[in-house]
């Protein structure tokens, strides 16, 4: 059973983030964009159920859940509470395939670098604002990426953010260019 610490918003007014007294995870990962998507997670599967959730995001102590827009964040709390607090641990869960392209996909050294940097200096940020970056691949001098979690339809995201990962992303190569898909 997990215990709610507390409940946080994020820079994304559709998003809220729970914070949990144990972890759920051991540091993977799990990132749902619709129920389909959810399907096998109990826990990701028992929040769709529920009117206007649009995205699950959840890692270590940390569930996002973002909305449609159109519920009162107060009413839908109050649903979103008991599957949240019947959230049973997943800790025997390998390898996050939801932040790190396989490294089997792709021999590229830039991209073993440009992983380890998202890793430092801005996945932590987003996780912080109830988010996070999955990067789908490096092709040729195309990096795609993917925002998780409230950072997914949050508008600071897809415009500063992306223009900062860019930036870092430069210094490894200058000829890379990010693509937020």
């Amino acid at each position: 059973m997990a215990k709610i610490k507390e409940i946080e918003r994020t820079p994304n007014p559709d998003a809220m983030r729970f914070v949990l007294a144990e972890p759920l995870t051991n540091g993977v990962t799990r990132s749902f964009e619709n129920a389909a998507d959810a399907e096998g997670d109990e826990l990701a599967s028992a929040l769709f159920e529920i009117e206007n959730v649009i995205n699950v995001y959840y890692v270590d102590k940390y569930i996002t859940v973002t909305q449609d827009g159109q519920a009162v964040w107060s009413e839908l709390l109050r649903k979103l509470a008991p599957p949240i607090r019947e959230a049973q641990p997943q800790m025997d869960l390998e390898h996050d395939h939801e932040v790190h392209v396989s490294s089997e996909a792709s021999n590229d050294p830039r991209l073993q670098e440009i992983n380890r940097m998202l890793d430092e200096q801005v996945r932590p940020y987003l996780l912080a604002d109830g988010g996070g970056l999955k990067v789908l691949g490096l092709d040729q001098n195309r990096l795609k990426v993917h925002y998780q979690g409230a950072c997914g339809t949050c508008p600071t995201a897809t415009s500063g953010t992306l223009y900062a990962i860019e930036s870092m992303v430069k210094r490894i190569d200058p000829e890379i260019e990010v693509i937020s898909v």
